[in-house]
């Protein structure tokens, strides 16, 4: 199996599960929206993006369906199923549309834009997503009040999902700092050798 993978947000969530669960995969890194590539990544994925994962003649792309695939190739119930399935659903959907989304604003701004397009970051975007962060924040700190992980108390992939933008935090300037749960899982997370450094060792 090959694991196509770049160090951006979501490739790093497929990436560190990859290695989280020993999956047995080449990890190839790829820059498919490159012109020089973008033809050629075409086939693995119209999409021209990664993560991909390529197992024969099969590729499967989206960093959510990599997850599964790989914890079912593993016989891991990282990838929660049974009753805990919909809690599972339900954080992936959340931590899309809502936490990650508004982060983004953080991380695009204050680290794309200044370390990959040279461009300054656009102070009105950080500031028109602040309100919506802390409302999201707020959400996942109060969750995170009771118990030490998001389903059944034990880590999943619902807690490496919903924390795709904790990584970029500090160098994003994401307002984090007065959330203490949110502040405690990641550290939580930042123990699991996997999550806290994925690209270890990686070309």
């Amino acid at each position: 199996m090959k694991l196509y993978y770049s160090t951006n947000l979501n490739p790093r969530v497929a990436v560190a599960v990859a290695r989280h669960l020993k999956s047995p995969v080449e990890f190839i890194r790829a820059s498919p929206r490159d012109p020089r590539n973008e033809e050629a990544f075409r086939p693995i994925n119209p999409n021209t993006l990664v993560p991909v994962l390529v197992e024969g003649d099969k590729s499967l792309w989206e960093t959510d369906a990599i997850a599964c695939r790989l914890s079912q190739i593993a016989g891991s119930d990282f990838w929660a199923t049974g009753d805990a399935l919909t809690e599972t659903v339900r954080w992936l959907s959340w931590s899309k549309h809502h936490l990650t989304a508004t982060g983004d604003a953080y991380y695009f701004e204050n680290i794309v834009k200044p370390k990959y397009l040279g461009l300054a970051p656009d102070q009105q975007v950080v500031d028109a997503a602040e309100g919506e962060f802390h409302r999201y924040a707020k959400v996942l700190d109060d969750t995170l009040a009771s118990r030490r992980w998001l389903i059944d108390d034990r880590l999943t992939y619902a807690d490496f999902r919903a924390a795709t933008i904790m990584p970029f935090a500090r160098d994003a300037k994401m307002p984090v700092g007065s959330y203490k749960n949110i502040l405690g899982w990641a550290a939580r997370l930042d123990e699991i050798d996997a999550w806290r450094a994925p690209f270890e060792g990686l070309r």
